[in-house]
């Protein structure tokens, strides 16, 4: 009868569990850097102040909330490098790098903020200029942390720099941060100051087992 009753409790707890485990999921809110390649963009295996464009290449810096680089958006719009660079003439000494810069939808916005309007822009900058420096040229000011995480791209947002969020948006552990788009994703969610569901209902089938054992001993005395 007692394991009867324990199973039936475990079978009614799994759907607990697996809610909390949902309830628990979180992302980043950072700027994502990718390359195009063709008509595909890739997100970048380095970071911008590693990245040497060549001329003629089309990079992309996307915002938005992610768990990690599997599952970040990608720079909306399709201009090419043609379209970006139209009006910008090759110059001797300088290459052209075609940026797009996404700053992501309503949805992704840290409270109180509305993300600008998309844009384009073509830098022409030094033959061995970084896509840090390139992308310093069109769209001041940037904001970077101590850890050289890029934090804002003309000046948005206001504040903050690759903050844990909630899957719905909301801040969940301010003071943990992206780090590098590739662990952002691999960062432990602290999960706030009290224990979490899973913690208590993990409790509870302690005790049940526990008083079901005590129950059995006397049982048979």
């Amino acid at each position: 009868m007692i394991r009867r009753a324990t199973v039936l409790f475990l079978a009614a707890l799994l759907p607990l569990l697996a809610g909390a485990g949902q309830a628990q999921a979180a992302g980043y809110r950072y700027w994502s850097f990718w390359e195009r390649d063709g008509s595909a963009w890739t997100y970048a295996t380095v970071g911008p102040s590693l990245s040497r464009p060549a001329d003629g290449d089309v990079q992309g810096f996307r915002f938005s909330v992610s768990e990690d680089s599997g599952d970040a958006a990608k720079p909306r719009g399709a201009a090419g490098f043609d379209t970006i660079c139209a009006k910008t003439p090759a110059k001797d000494g300088t290459k052209r790098v075609a940026l797009v810069i996404d700053f992501g939808t309503p949805g992704d916005a840290p409270s109180g903020e509305k993300p600008p309007a998309g844009r384009t822009a073509c830098a022409q900058v030094a033959e061995d200029a970084t896509t840090a420096e390139a992308l310093a040229s069109v769209a001041e000011p940037l904001r970077y942390d101590s850890n050289a995480l890029l934090c804002a791209i003309a000046g948005y947002p206001a504040k903050g720099c690759g903050e844990q969020v909630a899957t719905d948006g909301k801040d969940s552990s301010p003071t943990e941060t992206a780090g590098t788009a590739e662990t952002a994703g691999s960062a432990e969610d602290d999960g706030g100051s009290g224990p979490s569901v899973g913690l208590i209902a993990g409790a509870a089938v302690v005790v049940v087992l526990g008083a079901a054992a005590v129950w059995q001993v006397r049982r048979r005395a």
